[in-house]
């Protein structure tokens, strides 16, 4: 039996990706531990890991910048903070059973990678969302001019923290040399994923069971509708009272989750086939959904693909915008700007999106990918293959 790290951030949208490769490696007889917040606990407990929580300098972590040219020198910033904050805290609470393998998210939780630094044990790089290279990034959504004095400055900053540590500025922000890099999404969703070779794999989502998250049952007679804009901008008053609006005649029922920021009173009167709820069990809900609208979060994005659930994308920031295109552009649902998500628009994307036979037959396509990506069976093989046998 081996001792596996998971070092993510406080953000759902980077736990819950992670959350299926440790109850498979639990399954296999190792041991795993989460560094991530207290908030989780839930949810590693569900799948069988152990939880060392650290404080968090990121308050309110799951409000994720825009990634707007203006503010990725701030998040960056912000994130060389969160190392400084956060590395003591993981160090001390796996001193004397320091892991014998990191997997860390490779887009937040750079102090993973310091820390599997500091033990001198295999490092395998997590992407929650879509990876870059010569050919495709996301550089090309956010414009970034990496010459901007501000970025000079914080980019320095990682360099020296990075030389601190033995590695370069590449393996700290980029995950560049880690023993392997697990995707997940299938490579048929990445942009290019043809021209990614190793030590990339994509293991496409590994879903868990997340019993913590609560049931649901499905209404009879009835079409259901997942609305959802994820646990970061779940803040969108005039959005919720469209949707409303939309389905309050509609022949489906609506499953409105508006998480804890809007008050439901001034959603106004609902009717009863619309559901409204500060959070639901999303898994179990899109298990019997017919359509999802949704902020085209990757992680809620791979849940509904798994499902073969058509989405409406109404993207909320530069990332989901992305991830909004190639969910247009493979033809699994359609995507809508936020000033776009009228009532009438929702309500007719919706009936498109739920009668398309090319989108239905594009979703079973993307299922098959899914399945055959291997989830967290590829990954939790990719890590083991990582570990040196104990005598």
């Amino acid at each position: 039996m081996s001792h596996i790290a998971i070092c993510v951030p406080a953000g759902t949208g980077h736990v819950n990706p992670t959350l299926g490769v440790a109850e498979e490696l639990v399954a296999r007889g190792h041991r795993v531990s989460y560094a991530t917040t207290a908030e989780h606990a839930g949810r590693v407990s569900d799948v069988g890991a152990r939880l060392l929580p650290y404080r968090t300098t990121l308050s309110g972590a799951d409000h994720p910048p825009q990634f707007t040219a203006r503010d990725m020198h701030h998040a960056t910033d912000m994130a060389l903070h969160e190392v400084n904050h956060v590395l003591p805290q993981v160090l001390s609470s796996f001193r004397g059973a320091e892991p014998d393998l990191v997997v860390h998210d490779a887009t937040m939780a750079w102090w993973g990678r310091l820390a599997a630094a500091s033990w001198g044990v295999p490092v395998v790089a997590g992407w929650p969302n879509f990876v870059g290279n010569k050919h495709w990034s996301l550089n090309r959504y956010v414009r970034l001019n990496p010459a901007h004095p501000k970025m000079l400055s914080v980019l320095w900053r990682a360099h020296r923290l990075a030389r601190r540590h033995g590695l370069t500025v590449l393996n700290l922000l980029q995950a560049a040399g880690a023993d392997a890099q697990l995707v997940f999404l299938p490579r048929e969703f990445q942009f290019a994923g043809d021209t990614f070779g190793p030590p990339y794999t994509f293991v496409g989502p590994c879903l868990s069971g997340r019993a913590s998250d609560g049931s649901w049952r499905p209404p009879q007679g009835r079409d259901v509708v997942l609305v959802s804009l994820g646990t970061a901008y779940h803040d969108r008053v005039d959005f919720f009272r469209a949707c409303v609006a939309a389905f309050s005649s509609a022949p489906w029922h609506v499953v409105l989750a508006i998480g804890n920021k809007v008050d439901p009173a001034v959603l106004g009167p609902v009717p009863s086939h619309v559901e409204v709820h500060a959070a639901v069990p999303q898994l179990e809900v899109l298990r019997h959904a017919q359509a999802f609208v949704s902020h085209a979060g990757m992680g809620s994005t791979m849940e509904a693909l798994s499902f073969g659930v058509p989405i409406v994308a109404v993207p909320q920031m530069t990332e989901q915008q992305a991830n909004a295109d190639r969910i247009a552009e493979l033809g699994l649902g359609v995507r809508l700007s936020p000033t776009e998500a009228t009532s009438e628009r929702l309500r007719t994307a919706v009936q498109e999106v739920t009668t398309s036979s090319r989108i239905a037959a594009n979703l079973r396509g993307m299922q098959a990918d899914i399945q055959a990506a291997g989830g967290a069976r590829a990954a939790a093989d990719v890590i083991e293959g990582l570990l040196t046998p104990r005598a």
